[in-house]
């Protein structure tokens, strides 16, 4: 598939700080991706350069082919044929749903804008609202205006900045599955910028997990759950714990629970010390395992408890249990590892405690 979004090597800033440095990536179309990340880490500048909204100090950005912005150009936001959904749906409290809707449609006229209006409304499933206005309908409702707003000129691409922030737990999923449907089966390519990575994982086809002004890892969810390719990617995505190891021959990674085997860090020889990242469904429940852990906390998550358990060199990991297994506080839990994929970091903590207690030479 061709690439309709080509993001090239763009370095943004405020006055003199860089907030995004060469970043880079493609949306083909048909794609639905997302910029996940902390506060600050440029995600929405990269969106708003996108939009035209925010200069480049470097880089370029293409459309379909055409040039939109580098340096030395900026083609203006109105001549870009994006749509965007904002966070706080920023609809027109004055205006209908009817003429929220049909307010981005300049270049319709008559029945034929009629006729889009309340195509776009049954799409949503709003029609029979075109007569209320934002403030008579619910979060998820003024939300869904305001995709059909976006949608309703076909815009090439759909920037969305935070679209389900504002919603509840149970609605943003329920909604984020809505939307995602909707523009799959119209075959719009979107950009969503969140930082909540269930709203990526729900809506997403590919993520781009960014720290600190770049991105530190693109790729499909079960990819950055099961194998993030850096300590900030496997701390951000999913739970987690790590378990202190040490590199043998022949890639075995040592640890208290077991002996792993698996793909190490470049130059981690044998004897390098290492930390292994354990999810929780890695940590599973068997009461004729050789190996126990102590239970100092759990949460019902009603399908299944998520344990806390420590080890008896006081390392604590997390276990997903079915809830039929329900074990109190301060119990001993059987337990394996059972990993599918070794990801194994270097422990920069134990080499600095190596070396602090490594004597001068005078």
């Amino acid at each position: 598939m061709s690439n309709l979004l080509e993001v090239r090597n763009i370095t943004c800033q405020f006055e003199k700080t860089r907030v995004v440095e060469d970043v880079s990536f493609d949306l083909s179309e048909g794609t639905l991706a997302c910029l996940l990340g902390p506060s600050g880490c440029g995600k929405t500048t990269i969106l708003r350069a996108i939009a035209g909204f925010h200069p480049l100090i470097s880089g370029e950005i293409c459309l379909d082919g055409e040039r939109i912005s580098s340096p030395d150009y900026i083609l203006k936001p109105e001549l870009r044929q994006l749509g965007m959904v904002f966070q706080d749906h920023a609809l027109f409290p004055h205006l209908s749903v009817f003429d929220n809707v049909a307010a981005g449609l300049q270049d319709f006229r008559g029945k034929a804008k009629k006729a889009l209006v309340h195509s776009m409304l049954e799409r949503v499933r709003l029609n029979g609202k075109e007569s209320r206005f934002p403030h008579e309908l619910s979060g998820g409702q003024q939300q869904r205006i305001a995709l059909a707003r976006a949608l309703a000129p076909r815009p090439r691409l759909l920037l969305m900045d935070e679209p389900f922030s504002n919603l509840d737990v149970e609605l943003r999923e329920t909604l984020g599955v809505e939307v995602r449907d909707l523009l799959r089966d119209s075959g719009t390519t979107c950009l969503l910028v969140t930082h909540d990575q269930q709203d990526a994982f729900t809506f997403s086809d590919k993520v781009g997990v960014m720290n600190d002004g770049h991105i530190e890892q693109w790729d499909n969810a079960y990819t950055l759950y099961h194998e993030p390719v850096s300590r900030f990617v496997a701390d951000f995505i999913g739970q987690g714990a790590f378990l202190k190891g040490r590199v043998r021959e022949g890639d075995i990674v040592e640890t208290e629970l077991a002996m792993l085997h698996g793909k190490v860090p470049p130059g981690c020889k044998p004897g390098c010390p290492v930390k292994v990242l354990v999810r929780p469904d890695d940590v599973v429940h068997n009461d004729a395992s050789a190996f126990s852990a102590r239970i100092v906390s759990r949460n019902f998550r009603g399908s299944s408890y998520l344990y806390t358990l420590e080890l008896d060199s006081g390392t604590q990991l997390l276990s997903m249990v079915h809830s039929h297994h329900d074990h109190a506080l301060g119990e001993q839990l059987g337990i394996e590892l059972e990993l599918d994929h070794l990801v194994v970091f270097p422990d920069e903590s134990a080499r600095d405690e190596q070396i602090s207690q490594t004597p001068h030479q005078a």
